[in-house]
């Protein structure tokens, strides 16, 4: 979300005469788009901020902005305490950001962090600041209305709103247009999009069957799914479009229902399994990825089993695995007691970390010998020599392929593994 909010805000500045560069020394303008998520995040953020006062040294004009999760929580702290910066706008003040730069040459701070009730960005194109020109996020809503005692998102990014679906599609068929051959559809609950048209109620599936029809070659994706809204006629339109990628993210956080309530998470172990099921049985081969939070308020060593039991029963093909770390303002930080020591949400977060990693070894392996279409993004990070693409799955592969253009499908047997890539080569009629 915040690197399709940046794609955002760079389309905003560069229609008001800016200009990016590369270079940090030459800008006059540094600007930290930042997740309120993890406390880790924010202590990354905060480190890179202070980093920034050896270029004000070097530059006593450069302006210095925060935007995102963290400028509603934070923003009295660094402007008076440390006099740091001179913009902050929240997530859904992108908009003004001319307005408060202007601000800041007349001597003043711009400060807007006021969320809204309707804004989506949805007239903006957003500028594909980097990547690799095959693959591209759109975002499709913006919000949450979950309200996890753990999660600060509710209150960094408000209420849920979704864009119409004419944007959307327009969009997509846009980038395929560009050369783009996969999108990413995102909102934090992506699954519980809603637009209210006049011909009645306009869901998720629809947008997912609207977005897959522009073109066969078009891959689509999506996060993230709250298990709750993941319903079978999402999951029906994903078996019927070829194109809509075999992959779901799928967070379930605990595997104990004692802990899952307590995260106001509103599903119990069994209904999270079944959803495991529906997914398997509706899109056979299809790829489960989730998120695990350890030593969340009150976790005992039984609930820890469980979700170690989970993993092994919903047999994740991947996992996102973080240490609880308390938000402020947050249910869970006004009303629960953050009691798990340190050392045992480690020992606990390395437990799981191990478990994934032969789940997904062993998940790869049963890959071995089969021939996968690849979506060619560019060369391997290791090699020049080498590609790496995705399969529909979501699994990275990577390959030789001296001959190989970024956006194209190739076809690759696939001859080896680890528990996080598949290698392979070239099969016979490779190109697609």
């Amino acid at each position: 979300m915040n690197f399709s909010d940046s794609e955002i805000v760079a389309s905003i500045l560069l229609g008001e005469g800016f200009r990016f560069t590369d270079v940090i020394s030459e800008a006059g303008i540094l600007l930290v788009n930042t997740c309120s998520v993890r406390g880790h995040a924010e202590q990354r953020v905060l480190k890179r901020l202070q980093h920034f006062r050896a270029y004000r040294k070097k530059n006593p004009g450069l302006v210095i902005g925060l935007l995102g999760c963290m400028a509603d929580r934070i923003k009295t702290s660094l402007t008076e305490e440390q006099n740091l910066l001179d913009v902050i706008a929240g997530p859904d003040s992108y908009r003004d950001l001319p307005k408060l730069l202007k601000q800041v040459e007349s001597g003043q701070r711009g400060v807007n962090t006021l969320l809204s009730l309707e804004e989506t960005y949805a007239d903006i194109t957003p500028v594909r600041l980097t990547g690799n020109g095959v693959t591209a996020f759109i975002s499709i809503m913006r919000g949450c209305e979950n309200h996890c005692s753990y999660c600060v998102v509710p209150a960094a990014r408000g209420q849920e709103r979704s864009r119409d679906p004419g944007s959307i599609v327009r969009e997509a068929s846009s980038l395929f247009s560009q050369g783009y051959r996969e999108v990413t559809l995102l909102g934090q609950n992506v699954n519980s999009y809603l637009c209210k048209e006049r011909e009645g109620d306009f869901r998720f599936s629809g947008i997912l069957d609207r977005v897959a029809s522009i073109d066969s070659r078009l891959r689509v994706r999506f996060a993230t799914s709250h298990p709750r809204d993941l319903t079978d006629d999402i999951l029906e339109i994903i078996a019927r479009h070829p194109n809509i990628c075999r992959a779901i993210h799928l967070p379930v956080q605990s595997g104990s229902d004692r802990v899952l309530d307590r995260m106001n998470r509103n599903y119990t172990r069994q209904a999270y399994l079944n959803r495991i099921s529906a997914i398997r049985a509706l899109i056979p081969g299809c790829t489960i990825s989730t998120d695990i939070i350890t030593g969340f308020c009150g976790e005992t060593d039984e609930d820890h089993r469980l979700t170690l039991s989970i993993m092994d029963e919903a047999a994740f093909d991947y996992a996102y695995t973080f240490k609880y770390s308390e938000r402020p303002g947050t249910l869970a930080a006004e009303t629960m007691k953050d009691d798990v020591p340190g050392e045992v949400k480690s020992r606990r977060l390395n437990e799981v970390i191990a478990r994934q990693q032969k789940l997904s070894l062993h998940s790869n392996k049963q890959d071995v010998g089969k021939v996968f279409e690849v979506l060619a993004e560019g060369t391997s990070h290791r090699s020049d020599h080498q590609w790496m693409g995705r399969t529909s799955g979501n699994k990275v592969v990577v390959f030789p392929g001296e001959c190989v253009a970024p956006g194209g499908y190739v076809r690759i047997k696939i001859n080896r593994c680890t528990s996080a890539t598949l290698l392979g080569e070239l099969s016979d009629n490779s190109g697609l």
